[in-house]
């Protein structure tokens, strides 16, 4: 099998590595590896994904802590 085929970062490791940048706490050899077998549009996608999901949470608490506090 290619080697850079079994190599190439799956599903869970983008967006760990996508949560990772969020925070700023990538490791290098995780760096080298999306850098160097990954491809972009998976990064932009995930990153894209998981601002909405992001954002979506924060409005949910907003929402949330709104009706706790009784203000409409």
């Amino acid at each position: 099998m290619n080697d850079s085929r079994e190599r190439r970062p799956g599903v869970l490791q983008i967006f760990k590595s996508v949560g990772a940048a969020f925070f700023g706490v990538q490791s290098e050899a995780n760096r080298q590896r999306d850098f160097t077998h990954g491809q972009l549009h998976h990064y932009v996608l995930a990153g894209l994904v998981a601002t909405v999901v992001f954002v979506l949470v924060l409005w949910g608490v907003v929402q949330l802590v709104l009706t706790l506090a009784g203000v409409e």
